[in-house]
């Protein structure tokens, strides 16, 4: 292509992208599918979809009654993570249990002050509510370590002789307060942008399809190409934005830091948008009908970005199977991206297989979408 025949295309491409622009202007359905949904979604999922074990209502029963029993309850109750709700004899805890009065029961027997005054070890009894175990595993763990404390004040107050002789101290690298949110929001950015994404392409297009406006650019000299590029800049542009909005919104509202690179942050964004784009595209040209594109850009793009993306579940605990579906899936490489440069610092030499598997993403995926749009009106 000669530099004028260049300088002509880049000249429609502009025009198709300010066309698609005032459409997008003109559409407050757009601007909210884009800018707003997002944000809710984002406070739904990250206030709602959390696995921190908080203020979970413990039943006392202190059969002991010493002071040595009522500091142990105590230090229950001064954690964020239990909350002592009723004192009930041991019996009654499955009855709590059932009536979802109480998740856990903490009994303190008889005789507790006198073994640990004796040097002997001293035993209490936790019971859980099982029916979620990822919730009885997590308090299990916290019970545990807030015993262990107890231990340790106790061994420096009175008997120093149960001091153990190594005393191990850990530390969690990048989340060392545990919180969820850390953990989800870069994978509910994943998901939003690439339900947007695809959705914005597929419904606009379709639209046109179903109206008949696409027989007057068939009739201009505007190439496939160009309508292509031209159809997907302004909407790509829309999602930079989005993500620039998601990722503030993540750090205001749940703390989550930026560690990494902002521009590298982008390209990973850009990379992944176009391919998206390319994908809700190419659903627009097969379909040519917003009900059946709304459907197939929900099960094509929403559903693995949820399930396969590693957003909630990890990869790695899936069957081979899927783990080797999940390789398709353009939004595990965002999400495992995403938690690397907002959480780790990383930067290309960690990164460059995902960058990688974005480019060649994007690129089959509007290369296919091109080839697939014919200049005429089946």
């Amino acid at each position: 292509m000669t530099r004028q025949g260049l300088r002509r295309s880049l000249v429609r491409i502009g025009a198709m992208a300010g066309k698609e622009a005032i459409h997008v202007q003109r559409d407050p359905r757009t601007l909210a599918l884009a800018l707003v949904m997002p944000l809710v979604m984002l406070v739904l999922f990250g206030y709602g979809v959390s696995t921190d074990v908080d203020h979970t209502r413990l039943a006392v029963a202190d059969e002991d009654g010493s002071e040595a029993s009522r500091a142990l309850v105590r230090a229950f109750g001064a954690s964020q993570e239990f909350e002592v709700v009723t004192r009930r004899p041991p019996a009654a805890a499955e009855g709590l249990f059932r009536a979802g009065d109480a998740v856990a029961a903490l009994v303190v027997p008889r005789g507790y002050q006198r073994e640990l005054l004796q040097g002997r070890r001293a035993e209490v009894q936790l019971l859980l509510d099982g029916a979620d175990a990822m919730v009885a595993n997590q308090l299990l763990a916290k019970a545990d370590a807030i015993v262990r404390q107890e231990s340790r004040r106790l061994a420096g107050l009175e008997l120093a002789a149960l001091r153990p002789p190594v005393q191990v101290r850990l530390w969690t690298q990048y989340n060392p307060a545990g919180r969820s949110a850390f953990y989800m929001v870069p994978g509910i950015s994943a998901f939003l942008l690439a339900i947007t994404a695809v959705m914005l392409t597929a419904l606009t297009i379709a639209g046109e399809w179903e109206r008949g406006s696409m027989e007057q650019l068939f009739a201009s000299p505007v190439g496939r190409l160009e309508i292509v590029l031209g159809k997907l800049l302004p909407y790509l542009a829309l999602g930079l934005l989005e993500l620039q909005l998601v990722v503030a919104f993540g750090a205001v509202a749940f703390d989550v830091p930026m560690r990494g690179p902002i521009w590298l942050l982008f390209l990973v964004g850009l990379l992944f948008l176009i391919g998206m784009l390319g994908q809700g595209l190419l659903i627009s040209v097969l379909a040519k009908n917003q009900l059946v594109a709304t459907q197939a850009g929900t099960l094509s793009a929403m559903l693995p970005a949820i399930i396969l993306s590693g957003m909630i579940f990890p990869v790695e605990n899936m069957p081979l199977p899927l783990q080797l579906i999940s390789r398709i899936i353009p939004a595990r490489y965002l999400v495992h991206a995403l938690r690397g440069i907002l959480l780790k610092g990383s930067g290309v030499a960690e990164l460059w297989p995902d960058l990688l598997a974005l480019t060649l993403f994007a690129v089959a995926v509007v290369t296919l979408a091109t080839r697939r749009f014919k200049r005429r009106v089946a």
